[in-house]
């Protein structure tokens, strides 16, 4: 595991609004607009980009970076080892483990596996996010799914254990066989059977 996030200051920047009931622990760096909804807790030495909004009863932390942009819904905990880039979605209730064979009578805290959530991901909700894997970019992952193994970017990933059964475009639509997002018109190719990328803007 790489070494952990460390916040040199307490930083909370003065468009961040932080509900009275929310618990935010020293140190932490807050970013612009910032929103933190009722029974949260932000625990110490994370780091939350600007524009994150984090919704009711969430954890975060210790130790855990989120991006510029994020949104997480009610009922998520964000624990140590788990990264999130710019723009993830977490939808309500998802889960993510940082241990992968608990046992309540065994100590594994320097077991914690790391999962990296890339930009512009969607986890829907309910899903869960078996640690020790890393999502990739703009990939969905349906709700209720269970992710047990690395996603590549741009997939659409449903059931349990989570498969992957189509693609999805930078704005979450459903690709057809010509691959070309019916939202926007920017167009993918297949680099090999499983690995899609970006040609062209719409």
């Amino acid at each position: 595991m790489s070494a952990p996030l460390t916040v040199a200051e307490h930083r909370l920047d003065d468009s961040a609004v932080v509900h009275e009931t929310a618990v935010v622990d020293k140190p932490v760096v807050l970013g612009r607009n910032v929103r933190i909804w009722h029974f949260s807790h932000i625990l110490g030495n994370c780091q939350i980009g600007d524009g994150v909004v984090i919704g009711q009863n969430v954890v975060v932390g210790p130790n855990v970076r989120v991006g510029d942009g994020c949104k997480i819904q009610n009922n998520v905990s964000l624990y140590k080892g788990v990264t999130l880039e710019a723009r993830v979605f977490c939808g309500p209730s998802c889960v993510f483990t940082n241990v992968i064979n608990p046992r309540a009578f065994v100590e594994r805290k320097d077991e914690f596996r790391e999962t990296l959530v890339k930009e512009g991901a969607t986890i829907g909700a309910n899903a869960t996010i078996v640690c020790g894997n890393t999502l990739g970019r703009y990939c969905m992952i349906g709700a209720g799914a269970v992710v047990t193994h690395d996603v590549p970017d741009f997939a659409l990933m449903v059931g349990l254990p989570a498969r992957r059964r189509g693609w999805v475009s930078r704005e979450g639509e459903i690709l057809g066989d010509d691959l070309i997002c019916p939202r926007t018109g920017e167009r993918y190719q297949l680099v090999d059977d499983n690995r899609l990328v970006e040609v062209s803007a719409g």
